[in-house]
């Protein structure tokens, strides 16, 4: 029987390399991933290229990788969050590379790389320093940018519930950049808060199916011993 439940958050990120690229799901302070990120901040694989919305805040979270000096460069929409002291640090000092892209650019590069599609024309950007060394084109009298798919090596994401087969249900507002981010990644690690026994999920509700997850890690007291 598939099982994609692992015992803890440490074993589930243990292979992530010095230089691979790693997602994190998120929008605002809903849907981190917090404990896979504190994992992969103690495991301390080095070199990375973060991809995410912001570039965390405070000293938690994606934050505590830049803080941690783990990142070399963020793909992100706002890196000036409120409260982003380490990645102005850092950007400042020019230890950290900054690729700055719109955030519903974002989300479609995601997206074309979970879908396999190479890359799309968008308005966005046209005519700004976004633009510059792209391809760009005029249709039908509008001009549009050539921007292409954003895989990653590793996806970290969150869901709120979870069966032993990977499929996940999404809470609210957690429900953001997580089901992109978890069809874009070679590999795709859930944090969640419950693990449900196989057949308990409503497949109505279901958003991300398992064949897109890789492994699974909840807190100890909601696993299941039935999944």
């Amino acid at each position: 029987m598939i099982n994609k439940i692992w015992d803890s958050f440490e074993s589930a990120v243990a292979d992530v390399k010095d230089g691979d690229s790693v997602m994190i799901g998120g929008f605002g302070s809903s849907g981190f991933p917090l404990q896979l990120i504190e994992a992969l901040r103690q495991h301390g694989a080095r070199d990375l290229t973060v991809i995410s919305n912001n570039a965390g805040v405070g000293d938690e979270g994606i934050a505590s990788l830049l803080k941690d000096r783990l990142v070399r460069k963020i793909v992100c929409s706002f890196p000036r969050s409120a409260g982003s002291v380490w990645f102005e640090r850092l950007y400042e000092e020019g230890a950290i590379e900054l690729e700055l892209v719109p955030q519903g650019t974002l989300a479609e590069r995601i997206r074309a790389a979970g879908a396999g599609i190479g890359g799309f024309y968008t308005p966005t950007g046209y005519g700004t320093r976004l633009a510059e060394g792209k391809e760009t084109k005029v249709i039908n009298g509008r001009g549009y940018v050539l921007e292409t798919a954003l895989p990653a090596d590793v996806a970290l994401i969150k869901a709120q519930r979870a069966d032993a087969w990977g499929n996940l249900i999404y809470n609210t507002a957690g429900r953001n950049f997580n089901p992109p981010m978890a069809t874009a990644a070679a590999l795709t690690v859930a944090e969640v808060e419950r693990v449900d026994a196989v057949g308990d999920l409503d497949p109505e509700c279901i958003v991300t199916p398992g064949i897109f997850v890789d492994r699974v890690v909840a807190q100890k007291e909601w696993r299941n011993d039935a999944a």
